[in-house]
Formats: C-alpha cells, sequence, structure tokens
C-alpha cells in the first residue's frame, strides 16, 4: 500500500458551488468565477490549474497557491463477456475503490462507491468482507463519474447513476448529499435527479433526512419478510427494525409518478419460496412501492445459493397477482465479480 498522502490545501472539487462561490468571494474575486471553475473540474475534467485556459494566468497562479485539484485514477479495468466493465479506482492514501459501467440499450448505467469497504456486516454482501477503511469524500464520489464517462464507448452517454457500489451511502451522509448536489448542478455534471438513485440497507433516520434535504430516487435492500430472518442478514435490522424503516419509507418524499424501490436479493433456502413471496405482499399491501428481484449472486466462499429459476419465477408470480410491479433484475458482470454484492475492492494485477 502506498504512504498515505496529506495535503492541507483544500480540494476544489469537493466544493458545491455555493462553497466556491464562497472560497472564491473570500479571496477578493467575482463569485461567477466559481461557475468556470465549476466546469472546468467536472465538465471538462481538468486536472491542473493551467489546463483551465478559461481563466485568466494571475488567477490560475493565486488558487494553484490555495488549493488543489484531486480526483481518483484508473488503476484496472476488466470487461465482462456481456459488456460489463469493472473500474478499479486508486485513492491518494493507497486505497481502492471499484465501479461498474454496465451497458444499456441507449446509454451505460454507473455504478459507483461511496465509502472503501462497508460497515453494514450484510451476510451475502462480499463487500462486507473487506470491513470499513474511510468514506469517501464527494471529489472521491463524484470523480468516478468524471473519470469512467471518459471510458464509455464514443456516442455512448452515461444515462443513470446508482449509487449502489461500496458502502452504504446513507453512513456517509453529508459527503453523499454533497456529491449529490454537484452530480445535479447545471456547473457540474448536470444530471437530472430522476437519473441518480442511493441504494441503502435501512438507515431510517437519514432516509427522513434525506428526504428532507434532496430529492432523488430511493432504493431500499429490503430482503426479508420478517425482523428475524432480516436482523440475521442485514445486522442494521436490530437497529432499525422493519417496523421503523418501513414507516421512515412511506414518509419518503417521491414527486409524480415516481415509486420507491425495495431491492430483494433472492436467496436459496432463506427468503426465496413462495410462501416467503406471500409473507412479502403482506408486510408491502400499504407501501407505493416497486420490487426489484436479484437472483443472489455466488462467489467464492459465498456462504449462500442462487434458488432456482422456476423458484424465481414462481415468487415473481406471486407479487404480481397482488398487482405489485415487480421486475427481476438481471445481474450482469457476474463472471468479473462486478454484480450486485460483489464489488470489494481487491488490487490484483
Amino acid at each position: 500500500m502506498a504512504e498515505k498522502i496529506h495535503n492541507p490545501l483544500p480540494n476544489l472539487s469537493d466544493f458545491t458551488l455555493q462553497e466556491l462561490e464562497d472560497f472564491i468571494a473570500a479571496s477578493g474575486k467575482e463569485k461567477y468565477r466559481a461557475r468556470q471553475i465549476m466546469k472546468e473540474l467536472h465538465q471538462s475534467g481538468c486536472l491542473s490549474f493551467d489546463a483551465m485556459t478559461t481563466l485568466a494566468r494571475d488567477f490560475r497562479q493565486t488558487l494553484a497557491g490555495a488549493a488543489r485539484i484531486y480526483r481518483p485514477s484508473i488503476v484496472k479495468i476488466q470487461k465482462s463477456q456481456d459488456g460489463t466493465q469493472k473500474v478499479l479506482l486508486g485513492l491518494e492514501d493507497g486505497l481502492f475503490v471499484e465501479s461498474v459501467l454496465i451497458p444499456g440499450k441507449n446509454h451505460w448505467t454507473l455504478c459507483i462507491s461511496t465509502q472503501a469497504g462497508c460497515a453494514m456486516g450484510c451476510a451475502f454482501c462480499l463487500t462486507a468482507r473487506q470491513g470499513f477503511k474511510r468514506n469517501l469524500t464527494p471529489a472521491e464520489i463524484v470523480g468516478q463519474v468524471v473519470t469512467l464517462k471518459k471510458e464509455t464507448p464514443e456516442g455512448a452517454a452515461v444515462g443513470n447513476i446508482v449509487m449502489m457500489g461500496m458502502g452504504e451511502p446513507l453512513a456517509n451522509y453529508e459527503n453523499t448529499v454533497k456529491a449529490i448536489r454537484i452530480l445535479v448542478s447545471d456547473f457540474g455534471l448536470g444530471f437530472s435527479s430522476r437519473r441518480i438513485t442511493v441504494s441503502t440497507c435501512g438507515l431510517a433516520p437519514q432516509i427522513l433526512q434525506l428526504g428532507r434535504d434532496i430529492c432523488i430516487n430511493l432504493a431500499v435492500s429490503l430482503n426479508a419478510h420478517d425482523d428475524e430472518t432480516r436482523s440475521r442478514l442485514m445486522p442494521v435490522n436490530k437497529k432499525y427494525p422493519l417496523a421503523a424503516l418501513l414507516d421512515a419509507c412511506k414518509q419518503y418524499p417521491m414527486p409524480g409518478r415516481r415509486m420507491l424501490t425495495y431491492e430483494y436479493i433472492l436467496i436459496d433456502g432463506v427468503n426465496a419460496s413462495r410462501p416467503d413471496a406471500e409473507k412479502l405482499a403482506r408486510l408491502l399491501k400499504d407501501q407505493r412501492c416497486k420490487i426489484n428481484l436479484i437472483v443472489f449472486n455466488e462467489y467464492p466462499g459465498s456462504p449462500f445459493k442462487a434458488p432456482s429459476a422456476k423458484d424465481v419465477s414462481s415468487f415473481q408470480q406471486v407479487l404480481l397477482d397482488r398487482h405489485f410491479t415487480a421486475m427481476l433484475r438481471k445481474s450482469k458482470g457476474a463472471d468479473i465479480l462486478a454484480a450486485c454484492g460483489q464489488l470489494s475492492g481487491s488490487h490484483s494485477i
């Protein structure tokens, strides 16, 4: 592992537009310069002040003495047979995270990480085995998007961003929200909030706070219809059991026709039977939601197995018969450990 790098200068890529305006104003410059800088950082992808040619040379020199620019760099790219690309990114302190580019019909979906490792300890997740190392900064979260946009084939666009990579986004709440503000800013990445989804294991207070702070799509990893099973799979349930979680989800504001998503990983012998589906339907009968079914993605040493195609179909049909929007999400990139729950940030060339 590389030596930890300590640089006391602030990283401009961490700043929201408001923070950047305040920073520029403190140096005696006009606030509108902040918009130019944000565009250079996030739209042009500048990694040095010299490259910011829309700014005067003396101003660039002033900035170079007061701040720095940094975002993660690509260490390795693996390509799946289905076109999925898993990207290993190196951080300043020698840690690594992984992001995934997932091909669609007319655009790519980018799955990004919000933490190096994860502290949630979900039993089915390979990332959890790495333990928690640290939160990612806004620059490291947004930087995954800026860096990986350059890796998409010419003419292809990143249409959706899902915060479903390594880590729990709402456990890194402040940095995740700041990153979203940069992603949706017209002077940042300019993404529509409709195209960004935050996935959480179920931190009920933070779900309520997110609903107050910013309008974004929310996906909740549910995976069980009862507290006993969910606590065994997801330790977070011991702190925020199903009643508290579902209450928070009911209060989460989803504008227009958008619905909150529940993600349900189907695990053989644990939660994937027809009776399990019937109990799940009863649990969610008062929720305005859609359900994404995900067949468990096995990995070396995994303690669980995927259910049969017949069991998966039967489970889904129970939900459809009860008028739920229940979709079977096709996993991509499993051959390179890039599917849901398989990211680890391991560094091997």
